[in-house]
């Protein structure tokens, strides 16, 4: 099972699904925040709908196309972070990733994508990551930029956001990108 830690108190932990409860209430909590960036929290109705998530990725998993981990801070879920794509053809993934409202502003994400940054170079040799934000959603595109990835393009009208047109920032990062301003 993936676990990694990476900061005090904080790690990175493989969703099983005796999370779902846990999973969905966080959501639940957070349902209108959510909503601002995310297409399914009004999908998401019960348990057995996280647990259904929580069984698609790890089949995913089980098939090396995605993963999706538990962000937890003193043992509380508190947000999910995920390779939505892992592509080994073309040796890339896309990092996406959300977390609980009260817990934004303190580097949580940024230290999260960075353990996951790390462990898609190191471990599972890609060559580049993905992140794809709305293009209003300046607080994700600051992660991306603390990161040092690059904005490659944008996608017009890219998603319906529950009924509001949004278009997506491309942000990449490259292998050799990263080492140059990371020390892994």
């Amino acid at each position: 099972m993936f676990s990694k830690v990476v900061a005090d108190k904080l790690s990175l932990q493989l969703l099983m699904q005796s999370d779902a409860e846990e999973l969905f209430n966080l959501i639940d909590q957070n349902r209108s925040y959510l909503q601002q960036w995310m297409v399914w929290p009004p999908a998401t109705k019960s348990a057995d709908d996280t647990n259904k998530f929580i069984k698609a990725c790890l089949i995913g998993l089980a098939e090396n196309t995605e993963m999706a981990c538990g962000i937890k801070y003193h043992g509380q879920l508190i947000g999910v972070i995920t390779y939505n794509v892992i592509d080994t053809q073309l040796k890339k993934v896309i990092i996406g990733y959300w977390i609980s409202a009260e817990y934004q502003g303190r580097g949580i994400v940024t230290k999260s994508c960075r353990c996951l940054i790390d462990y898609a170079f190191t471990t599972l040799a890609m060559q580049k990551i993905e992140i794809r934000t709305a293009s209003e959603n300046l607080a994700s595109q600051k992660i991306c930029e603390r990161l040092g990835f690059k904005l490659e393009g944008s996608i017009r009208n890219s998603e319906n956001l529950h009924g509001n047109i949004v278009s997506h920032h491309i942000y990449g990062l490259m292998v050799n990108e990263y080492h140059k301003k990371q020390p892994l």
